[in-house]
């Protein structure tokens, strides 16, 4: 039977039926309102600094009701598109620009906090309102106007990669301002956490760990990896978890890392592994990752399990303020070393999956078939070895974890030459995959403390959890 078949299967929700964490879990209140007041206050002060009149986030929607990026979030608690001025004269108020997308979410949660006045743009459009214009020009617009109202010469612009578009169009409008990008003040604001927002994500790691405990839970042969994932999600979404989609779970005989579900039945034999890469809750976010064995494993495959398991213990003795980076990377890579896995940890030399081809160049991902069951039964075949090399998934252990839709404030690796600090908040993730041999990808979530770290993650063991078979 499989995932696709006709015959009767016990439903996730028998499976799951007397489920319950091991752990008392009690979420954080969100941010309050005077740090938001005090981000504001940084950014205004640091713009000041700069010499500018006002300062624009523009934000933008990437499908599925997501923002693209965690900025507006992060000033105002603004969960959807927008674009956000902030004057520097102390008799202006922020305005925000919204609702220029078809983007159906609304407040709460995600209520403006600190900004009074809010510009419905309105989705326009023959197609979806009969109503000719575009929202977009309407949108640049309304905020060419209000930044003429303020006089604004001088301009911070605040956006990712998708904003190049809004931006080149502000300074085409805009021909006699001077704009300069300040992304930099919001992530600088970011590398030290503070207590309410270190709540948020010991919230979104506990998330993680029931929700993993029900992956464990529902787990043993017959089941699917649609079930396992379901589980996962259904256990960390009924608790205050905002998305579904910031995990991947690997399973087949050989510990692939970094699926997606697609039908496979769990046998004897197999390793999968649950790579949960965002997790969130009040928009902060958390990171995990934990294998689990379904009865005995290959030599090669306990070697490799091992190697990256002791990797993390051995890097997570030594965070503290003060520890260099670079140290903290290579002391979990001594294992693999040891293992012979590894000649070092540079970063520069070391093999991983998604490496480039030795001249620098395209790598040919190998074409061979790849017997699969489970997937010939949906009436397609595996036809490509994946990943096309071996080696960690990453050449690091790890990186900064902030905000949905943030990007990395900094990696884990032996090029960081960095010093920890307190409040910084990281995932350490050890990661090795042999095409059609051996795998493995575990980690725990960290934040550095006055004297040492707080493990985030702590409630389900790192070691792979065994399924009997």
């Amino acid at each position: 039977m499989n995932a696709h078949s006709s015959g009767a299967r016990p439903s996730i929700e028998s499976l799951l039926g007397d489920f319950a964490p091991d752990f008392d879990f009690t979420p954080a209140m969100p941010i309050p309102p005077e740090e938001y007041a005090e981000r504001m206050r940084k950014l205004k002060r640091e713009a000041v600094s700069a010499g500018l009149d006002a300062v624009v986030v523009h934000c933008d929607s990437v499908g599925w009701f997501h923002a693209a990026h965690a900025y507006l979030r992060y000033l105002c608690d603004w969960m959807r598109e927008g674009v956000l001025i902030v004057p520097m004269d102390e008799d202006k108020e922020p305005v925000l620009l919204s609702f220029f997308t078809q983007s159906v979410i609304l407040p709460p949660g995600g209520e403006p906090v600190g900004v009074d006045r809010i510009l419905q743009i309105g989705a326009v459009g023959r197609e979806y309102a009969d109503i000719p214009g575009d929202s977009g020009a309407k949108t640049m617009q309304a905020l060419v106007g209000i930044l003429g109202e303020l006089k604004a010469d001088n301009i911070g612009f605040i956006g990712d990669k998708r904003s190049a578009a809004f931006r080149a169009a502000l300074v085409a409008e805009m021909p006699k301002a001077k704009f300069s990008d300040q992304h930099g003040i919001l992530e600088r604001m970011q590398r030290n956490r503070t207590p309410a927002e270190i709540a948020q994500f010991r919230t979104a790691a506990q998330l993680i760990s029931i929700a993993t405990q029900a992956a464990y839970h529902v787990a043993r042969p017959g089941v699917t990896d649609y079930e396992i994932y379901a589980a996962f999600t259904l256990a960390q979404m009924a608790r205050g978890g905002e998305t579904g989609d910031g995990y991947q779970i690997g399973a087949n005989e050989w510990g692939t890392h970094c699926g997606k579900p697609y039908g496979h039945v769990m046998r004897k034999g197999d390793l999968a592994n649950l790579y949960v890469s965002n997790v969130t809750y009040q928009g902060y976010t958390a990171q995990t990752a934990r294998m689990f064995a379904f009865g005995e494993l290959t030599d090669r495959q306990e070697l490799v399990l091992d190697a990256c398991t002791r990797g993390v213990k051995a890097a997570e003795k030594l965070i503290r303020p003060g520890t260099l980076i670079r140290d903290l990377n290579n002391a979990a890579f001594d294992s693999y070393i040891e293992a012979g896995l590894l000649k070092d940890a540079e970063a520069r030399t070391m093999p991983y999956n998604w490496r480039t081809g030795d001249d620098g160049g395209p790598r040919e991902i190998p074409r061979q078939y790849v017997p699969d069951a489970d997937y010939e039964a949906q009436g397609r075949k595996l036809m490509h070895v994946y990943p096309a090399t071996f080696g960690p998934h990453n050449p690091n252990l790890g990186h900064s974890v902030g905000m949905a839709g943030g990007q990395n404030a900094f990696n884990i690796s032996s090029h960081n030459y960095d010093r920890l600090e307190e409040g910084m908040v990281f995932v350490l993730h050890t990661q090795w995959l042999e095409p059609m041999s051996a795998g493995c990808n575990i980690g725990d979530m960290y934040v550095v403390t006055a004297d040492g770290f707080e493990n985030l993650s702590r409630h389900t063991p790192l070691e792979t959890y065994r399924v009997p078979a």
